[in-house]
């Protein structure tokens, strides 16, 4: 048995991946199966003895959705005939993960088609090589940019479809509803439908009719009916007006209501696929941390820059000061400072010495380290990181939203009250039965037609967006949005969330303020390596550069030098323990004060006495106790997660309010605290700005990052904080709950019409009164039940 992952194109909602879901339940072979619409991704167990891969991907493709794949042409060598190239190719097509494979023996290429998340070159490498040929792979191949990008292609194509039928309708809204008695009306209109529906609309149309072969229905089912009944009926009636008038009717055309209606649900895909988050964006992001060479030091000291899939385990490698650690491994040789943010999401390198471990993806600052390997590929803690983002994601429970819910029973109910209208108005209408039972099945599927239903959604998500943008929080999808209201617990990371996220001079103690000293302090600073230092030569910027000699950097210590002939030192306690300096009872007490509050102390002094000290800390930002004092008052509960220490835990805690916390957790760690909590039964929100933070970020229900953050955090986030203000966060879900209460109000409007409207379009008043509903007013109120979810959204600007 094997376990294999298929991307996932065109799948747009629930239904969509509920459709595949039962169609890969037949497929011979399969164990397991489950699609993730969030990842657009099936997952399936398979015995590969009985899987057959292209079956997969025709199945999925009968269906009306895309399957990822990636065709390339490979140069073979080692071909002498025909026979040769017939055996490349079936060989190929046997690998695992490959749709269609062949072998051109006269050009020497072979040309294959096949699933990037299961078949590489590098196999098909292997498997030619083993029959004794051999293929030319790249191996600057991006599989994951060239996802992307055929993503994007997708977008761009949906948008240039939606603006050529926009072009194309508006004229013909125009003319259907204000120049009908121009001459020729019907035939202009006629020839500038045609290519709304026959080409930018004509997935629907396409994608209906393999609904329909699979004996299923959904809204592109509805879209075809309705625009194609109408159209076809308006061309009847442009060139066959008398049929009517001799039956003492008259003829309408609605060509207007099939091109807006295309138009409007071609923009409200567009719509979707702009506010849909793509988590490929993330995982690129993350694998990119990873460098793609690295130099490899040989048994004779030789060095050679070698791709990273070369690296073997006991490899001794070489990282110059700002490169990236390749791969995890321990320092053989040297001495620096790795910025190591990206894993445990504190602001201040690490000092790393011989023996100690250095992680892929962190970044050497400043001197040379010789590393050994010890995990590569997949065991790596960033390949981890990477695959805890995208198993959380995955395995997140998609919503699956009231619009899909209500479409699942609104499509075959609408279809079958149409063809009942025209069959009870055969039986009993008389005879004009057919043709007033005709008319009345396409004003059931005009009225029906669901174009209120594809705004519902989009326009109010726009306008939360929007409200959100304003007040500085950008709002990812419609899923945060119908959830963030129903938050009830609020996890927080601490650096650069609650915090500043950079250390900063906080307070400081002097025996004696003289200028001059003040001067020889940030001489010193300024030379040194620290980022610590970096916090004083801030504070002290202003002042006057002095003459700085015999400066020594004290690893793990801080620093020694000499300026006009005087020895001083600069650094932690230990340092001046070491070397026997005195200090004051007052410096004793400011000390004191400031390690309970878990501040880092900076030691000022001369060859005797400590002059100063320094406090540096992570200061916490001014809006983080009012936040969340609200969100409590809000009654919502907090809680912090950090992989600082325990005493700097519990002081940032207090400090804000803030309860529950844990300290020195790890990636892993607050992972597994967000699904404690929604273990509990809690709705969890997750507010967090580094890498650190994404699996957990991931796996949040609500996820919200902070914009002076990580790109990977923004991109796995539902929501971003543009200026990182944590206020931001009761309003987020504040706006949340207007947005989805507008959101339904929509639905409600979207549907009423079509309640009352439906049952009077079928002719139900006919018996009593003798009224039938024009199509043409079915139209209109169509037309209304768009203008009321579009200004019920707009209302929603003005709500404070």
């Amino acid at each position: 048995m094997k376990t294999i992952s298929i991307g996932l194109e065109q799948v747009h909602s629930e239904h969509c991946a509920l459709l595949i879901d039962k169609a890969i339940s037949h497929l011979d072979g399969v164990a397991q199966h489950h699609v993730e619409l969030n990842n657009s991704l099936a997952k399936l167990e398979v015995d590969e003895s009985q899987f057959k891969y292209p079956n997969l991907v025709t199945t999925i493709q009968d269906l009306g959705y895309g399957v990822t794949t990636i065709k390339k042409n490979f140069p073979i060598t080692g071909m002498t005939c025909a026979s040769c190239a017939v055996s490349v190719e079936s060989i190929l097509s046997y690998e695992p993960g490959v749709i269609k494979a062949a072998v051109n023996y006269a050009n020497g290429t072979a040309t294959v088609e096949y699933l990037p998340t299961i078949a590489t070159p590098e196999n098909f490498k292997r498997a030619i090589q083993s029959i004794g040929y051999d293929i030319l792979i790249d191996d600057t191949i991006d599989i994951q940019q060239e996802v992307a990008t055929q993503k994007d292609n997708h977008y761009q194509h949906l948008k240039k479809r939606t603006l050529g039928a926009a072009l194309l309708s508006i004229p013909v809204l125009v003319i259907g509803m204000f120049f009908m008695d121009i001459p020729y009306a019907n035939y202009i209109m006629w020839v500038l439908t045609t290519p709304v529906l026959g080409y930018y609309g004509s997935s629907f149309f396409t994608n209906a009719w393999k609904q329909t072969k699979h004996r299923s229905a959904n809204m592109d089912t509805l879209v075809a009916l309705s625009t194609g009944i109408a159209y076809l009926f308006s061309v009847f009636n442009t060139l066959n007006p008398h049929f009517w008038h001799a039956r003492g009717l008259h003829g309408h055309v609605y060509f207007e209501a099939a091109a807006v209606v295309i138009t409007f649900i071609l923009l409200g895909k567009v719509l979707e696929e702009k506010a849909k988050g793509n988590t490929a964006a993330a995982i690129q992001k993350l694998i990119g941390l990873q460098p793609k060479t690295v130099i490899r030091i040989a048994e004779d000291k030789s060095q050679s820059e070698i791709p990273i899939a070369e690296v073997l385990v006991g490899d001794l490698l070489l990282a110059k000061p700002g490169e990236k650690i390749a791969v995890d491994g321990k320092v053989a040789e040297g001495n620096s400072y790795v910025d190591e943010s990206m894993i445990s999401g504190e602001p201040v390198p690490v000092v790393k010495h011989q023996g100690e471990t250095v992680f892929a993806g962190t970044i050497n600052q400043k001197g040379a380290l010789q590393y050994s390997a010890e995990k590569i590929g997949s065991d790596t803690l960033l390949a981890q990181i990477i695959t805890m983002v995208q198993n959380a994601q995955g395995s997140k429970a998609p919503v699956q939203k009231l619009v899909d819910k209500i479409a699942g029973i609104f499509v075959p109910i609408v279809i079958g009250i149409a063809v009942l209208t025209l069959i009870t108005w055969m039986l009993l209408g008389g005879e004009n039965g057919f043709t007033q039972g005709l008319l009345a099945m396409v004003t059931v599927l005009v009225i029906a037609c669901p174009c209120a239903l594809g705004l519902a959604t989009p326009t109010a998500i726009m306008v939360g967006v929007g409200k959100g943008a304003e007040q500085g929080i950008l709002i990812k999808d419609a899923e945060s949005l119908e959830l963030a209201q129903k938050t009830n617990v609020v996890i927080f990371d601490k650096t650069g969330t609650i915090t500043e996220g950079k250390p900063s001079l906080i307070d400081q103690y002097w025996e004696n303020d003289a200028p001059v000293l003040q001067e020889v302090l940030f001489s010193i600073e300024s030379q040194s390596q620290h980022p610590l230092a970096h916090a004083v030569v801030m504070n002290y910027s202003k002042a006057t550069m002095q003459t700085v000699t015999e400066f020594q950097e004290l690893t793990g210590f801080g620093v020694r030098a000499k300026v006009h002939g005087a020895t001083y030192f600069i650094g932690n306690q230990k340092l001046m323990e070491t070397n026997n300096i005195t200090y004051s009872e007052a410096i004793e007490n400011f000390t004191r004060q400031h390690a309970s509050q878990a501040h880092t102390l900076l030691f000022f002094s001369d060859a005797k006495q400590v002059l100063a000290v320094l406090a540096v800390a992570d200061k916490i930002k001014t809006t983080s106790v009012a936040a969340i004092a609200q969100l409590h008052a809000m009654g919502i509960e907090t809680m912090m997660l950090t992989g600082d220490t325990e005493a700097t835990a519990k002081a940032v805690a207090a400090a804000v309010g803030i309860t529950h916390y844990q300290s020195g957790a790890l990636p892993e760690d607050k992972l597994k605290v967000v699904k404690a909590w929604q273990e509990k039964g809690k709705l969890v929100a997750m507010v967090g700005d580094g890498i650190n933070d994404s699996a957990a970020l991931a796996q949040a229900n609500v996820s919200i990052a902070m914009g002076k953050g990580s790109d990977i955090a923004m991109d796995v986030a539902h929501m971003t904080i543009i200026n990182s203000d944590l206020t931001k966060v009761p309003q987020a879900i504040l706006i949340s709950q207007q947005t989805v209460a507008t959101l339904h109000q929509n639905l409600f409007w979207a549907f009423i019409y079509n309640i009352i409207g439906i049952p009077i379009a079928a002719g139900i008043l006919y018996p009593f009164n003798g009224f039938l509903l024009n199509p043409m007013i079915a139209g209109a109120a169509m037309a209304l039940s768009s203008v009321s979810v579009v200004s019920n959204s707009l209302w929603l600007k003005l709500k404070k």
